[in-house]
């Protein structure tokens, strides 16, 4: 009998030491839609963590880009299932992600892990406008970008022409770079299908961006006016680019590589492929302003987030492995890789870092325009106010409306759609 209780003793210590080690899961969202080797790098980081870590499991869950992502999440949690640990999902989207009650703040985590407070601190201010909502965090820094000018320096050369000061300047060395009226090469394309985050460096150009704060628009600001305008000088007056919107987010880069148009504003998330596929000599910098001499860019990108719905455990395993992949040396690798800008001051600092700027001084010139930029558009009831920005630049860059009228109409619609939260 004696001997029965004790066997039962043991198989219950046994039984309880197989869940209490039971590793816990972490799984994350991610999305896929750059051009760039991010699934490997995130499937090797995974494994190696685990093989560090065996009380953790990382399910990996790729998605087709940040709206992908959103939705995921937005239907989990509607529908009453549990939603991925971590998402990446656009730093800009921090206001609905909140309100809908999406995400959970990292607030109690960061004071509770080993060197929360520092890991932080360290991510560049620049990066870290949309993190913070209501006095708490709720989002860290990804994967970062800016908008950018990529100039083929070769042809600039072979023309005698220099990087453009002014838009003045832009205008006329795309309009001296273009040949056949385009049929052979245009002087510059800027993707417009979803207009308003490549438009915004025209209108932080003209002087002012078309935003102040997350219920404060200034669509219809002349100087936002101003820079309609100069996008439709690029066609109409230099005869440079395509008229009308340019739907050409991912054939852009492809006609710059192949020569095909001699400049394009983009993103620094596409400097890996587009130095990959180039065979020229590849500029790269800030968007030139009206004035000489005056340089703008925009933030852009996705940051981490927390989902609601979880365990204690399970947000403390989420936590300990975001630090993880934000390690300096990996957020190194990652820029090396894609050409999205370091988002932490110790991954500049990284020998890996400061060795890919000799190699690649392109890279260089990326992180510099990030002192040139401001945030991108980021309000509340955010996909309301895009779809209506979007709607009437688009229609400006097609001739339907003028740049005033567009504008008016899009302060007007957008204000109306901010009412509820003024």
């Amino acid at each position: 009998m004696k001997r029965h209780a004790l066997l039962c003793a043991i198989l219950m210590v046994c039984l309880g030491w197989a869940v209490a080690a039971a590793p816990v899961e972490v799984s994350l969202a991610y999305p896929v839609a750059v051009d760039a080797p991010i699934t490997a790098m995130l499937k090797g980081w995974a494994q190696d963590y685990m093989a560090k870590n065996l009380d953790v499991k990382v399910n990996l869950i790729f998605s087709g880009g940040y709206p992908d992502v959103k939705t995921a999440i937005q239907t989990a949690i509607q529908g009453g299932a549990t939603p991925p640990t971590l998402a990446v999902m656009l730093a800009t989207d921090v206001y609905d992600l909140v309100n809908a009650k999406y995400v959970d703040s990292l607030d109690d985590l960061v004071a509770a892990a080993p060197g929360g407070a520092a890991f932080i601190k360290d991510f560049l201010p620049a990066y870290m406008g949309n993190s913070h909502y209501k006095g708490k965090l709720w989002s860290v820094p990804f994967q970062r970008s800016a908008v950018v000018l990529y100039y083929n320096a070769d042809l600039f050369a072979a023309s005698k022409l220099a990087p453009p000061k002014s838009w003045d300047e832009l205008g006329k060395d795309a309009q001296a770079l273009t040949v056949d009226g385009g049929k052979t090469r245009w002087g510059i394309e800027i993707p417009t299908e979803n207009p308003y985050w490549t438009f915004q460096p025209l209108a932080i150009g003209a002087g002012k961006n078309v935003f102040t704060d997350d219920v404060t628009l200034n669509f219809n600001a002349p100087e936002v006016i101003d820079a309609v305008q100069f996008y439709l000088d690029l066609s109409q007056k230099y005869k440079a680019t395509p008229p009308g919107v340019q739907v050409a987010w991912g054939s852009s880069t492809q006609n710059f590589a192949a020569g095909k148009t001699a400049m394009i504003i983009h993103t620094t998330g596409s400097l890996a492929g587009i130095l990959k596929t180039a065979k020229f000599k590849v500029g790269v910098m800030a968007v030139p302003g009206k004035v000489a001499g005056t340089l703008a860019s925009v933030t852009g990108g996705g940051n981490l987030y927390l989902t609601a719905g979880h365990t204690p455990a399970e947000r403390k395993a989420a936590f300990a492995f975001a630090q993880y992949l934000l390690d300096p040396s990996r957020v190194a690798t990652f820029s090396q890789a894609t050409g999205y800008i370091p988002h932490r001051t110790s991954a500049t600092a990284t020998p890996e870092f400061k060795a890919w700027l000799v190699q690649v001084p392109q890279a260089a010139d990326a992180f510099a325009a990030l002192s040139s930029a401001q945030p991108e558009l980021a309000t509340q009831n955010l996909n309301a106010v895009k779809t209506i920005f979007n709607k009437y630049l688009q229609n400006a860059f097609n001739g339907t409306q003028t740049p005033k009228d567009a504008m008016n109409a899009a302060q007007s619609e957008s204000d109306k759609a901010l009412a509820d939260y003024r």
